[in-house]
Order: C-alpha cells, then structure tokens, then sequence
C-alpha cells in the first residue's frame, strides 16, 4: 500500500474537500491510502471520516508564504516522513510554496492541482500571483478540475483535468424523497429555488435575493440557501431589509445535500468565478435546471439541463429564466453525467491507477 499526502487547507465541506473525499471513498484503500496536511487547528467536516477509512490528519499552522518559520516546519515534516514519495497539493496559488519545500528534501512526485479560475482582485489577488507563476518549476504533475481552471493556474504548461466526479446514484432522481424534504421544510405549494455555496463575494448570494424579488412578483417562491461562511449576516440582513425574510431559508452546512437538491425545482449559480462547479454536476444529476452565470465554465454543462446566463442580464431577466423550470419534467440523468465522466465510480480507479503507476516507477 502506498500512502499519497493530500495538502489542504482543512477538510470542510467545500468543492475541492468533497470532491476529495469522493475519490477517497471509492479508490481501494489496501492499494492506496489518503492522509492529510491542514492548516487549521480545528476539527473540521471530514475529519471523522477520514479518520474511520484509515486516514491521518496532520496539522500545520497557517500557510504565511513568505514565512520561513512555516517552510522550515513543513520541510521537517516531510523529512521526518519519508513514507510519503508523492504529495498533492490543493492551495490554489499558494501551492508553490509546499511544492518547493517537497522538492528541496527529495519528494520525488509532488502534483499540483488546480480548483479555480480567477480570484479577487485585491492585493491578496497580487501576492498570489507572484506565487502561481513558481507552481510549474515545483511540480512533477499539473491537474485541474476543468479547462479553464488549469488554464488559468498553470499559464501554457501541460495538465491533466481530474473530473470532479460523484456518486451518481445519491444524486438520481428520487420522487419519495423529495416529497420528504418538502414536508420536513413546508414547501409542498412553494416553487423551490436552490442554492448550495459557501457565503463569500465569489457565489454571490446578494445577487439571488434580487432574483427572488423579481419571482415574487409573480409566484409564491422560497430560496434555499446551503452553506456557511462570513458573508451569512450580511445576506440575512439583506433579506431582512427586502422583506423576504420569510421566503429565505438559511440551511446552515448539510451533509445531506443529495437529498435538499430532491426538493428544489430549480438550481440557480450565479458566480463570480468558478473552477468548475462540482455543485453544478451534482444538481444536474438531480435531474434539475441549473442557471449559471457567464463566469462558471460551460465544462459543467454535461446535461441539457444548463443555461449561462450573463451577470449582466440583470435579476429580472434572471427570474424569467429561473420562472421556465416550472416546464421542466425531472428526468434520471445517470447516463449522461456517466458518459460525460463525472460518474466517481469510473473515475476512482483511473486516480488510483495513477498513483500506483508513479509509485511503481520511483
């Protein structure tokens, strides 16, 4: 059995921790094994889990990139560890610096991946451009989650996209749960608008509250909002502020996303900027029409159940697109997401195989 050392921030249920743990669940562990470097100090979503399927989690403080204090530790790390030969690194721009203390001590596979597109753009934004622009020099392997995102991140240099694939059966179409949630929540005479991201200025929640303002107009509809983050009061307190306090559900973090996407009727992603999307698949799979902005990647569009809407448009044209998913019959999506190869079942073992060949190569 080979051990791959994941490096992450920390394992909470955001798009690159879950597709993570997709690929971790399904690849067989007596071959492969996952453990995990994070940055923070708290338990996080997936720390149990990981711990149940035979995983280590390894805490280091906060990635300060300029910070030698930070490099000499991780560097010790990795020295005191040699069973780890391959580390693959998910700390977007910032990646460089964990590649470059892997390749000073002699880790011979050191992949970096890529989960976005853009970032904001603010001095942060500079700094870690510095940075992106020294990954291709550090890394062995270069992966990314869409197109785009590899694009972006690794500016010319040859990649490999990793689907962000999942288990399409936890996503099929399923009309007895469905009807469960929407008794759970009071929706039964509701038209259903669904959301699933962390609150930050990149998903841009803010945008749907004036979407749904504009449906109201026009029909008794809810928002459903799944996620946490720092933005979470300032969205409340817009709601608050529109009057839409009591067609606004704040669902907080979920581990049963598969089954509030049963309950939607329609899945609306207006981002800023977007690696891929992983979220946007799994609704898909859900049999739903997903809206998306011009700025999430048309990659996710494995179904004909997407539509890329400009920012631009503005909310009233948004919730006039959002208002024709009252047409769309929901459908099983199994085939197309599986052809598309996002279906994690397929995908786990290519993964695997990966591993094991670099292994075998060393």
């Amino acid at each position: 059995m080979i051990r791959v050392l994941q490096i992450v921030t920390y394992m909470g249920r955001g798009g690159l921790e879950t597709m993570l743990m997709n690929y971790y669940r399904h690849i067989d562990r007596s071959k492969v094994q996952f453990d995990f470097v994070v940055h923070r100090d708290f338990k996080a979503d997936y720390d149990d889990e990981i711990l149940s399927l035979g995983g280590k989690i390894w805490h280091m403080p906060r990635l300060v990139p300029w910070s030698n204090s930070y490099k000499n530790q991780l560097s010790r790390f990795f020295i005191n560890h040699s069973e780890y030969q391959i580390v693959h690194v998910h700390q977007d721009c910032l990646s460089s610096v964990a590649l470059k203390c892997a390749q000073q001590v002699g880790i011979p596979v050191r992949i970096a991946h890529s989960h976005n597109s853009n970032q904001d753009h603010n001095w942060k934004y500079l700094v870690k451009l510095h940075y992106k622009k020294k990954i291709p020099k550090y890394a062995t392997d270069l992966f990314a989650c869409s197109k785009i995102a590899g694009e972006w991140m690794f500016d010319g240099h040859d990649f490999k996209v990793i689907p962000n694939a999942i288990d399409v059966k936890q996503y099929q179409f399923n009309a007895t749960v469905r009807q469960k949630v929407r008794d759970e929540f009071h929706l039964d005479d509701k038209f259903v608008i669904g959301h699933v991201g962390r609150f930050d200025p990149q998903k841009n929640q803010s945008f749907l509250l004036d979407v749904l303002a504009e449906i109201r107009k026009q029909c008794d509809a809810v928002l459903l909002l799944v996620g946490d983050g720092d933005l979470k009061e300032k969205v409340k307190e817009k709601a608050e502020a529109a009057g839409l306090s009591e067609s606004v559900i704040f669902m907080g973090k979920r581990s049963d996303v598969n089954e509030l996407l049963q309950a939607m009727d329609v899945f609306v992603f207006p981002s800023l900027y977007e690696g891929l999307g992983i979220v946007a698949i799994e609704a898909q799979a859900a049999g739903l029409l997903c809206l998306i902005s011009d700025h999430v990647p048309l990659e996710c569009k494995v179904t004909s159940l997407v539509k890329q809407i400009p920012l631009d448009d503005g909310a009233e044209q948004w919730a006039d697109e959002v208002l024709k998913a009252k047409e769309i019959k929901r459908t099983d999506q199994t085939g197309s997401i599986t052809k598309a190869g996002y279906n994690i079942e397929e995908e786990a073992p290519k993964l695997q195989q990966f591993y094991l060949d670099k292994a075998a190569s060393l």
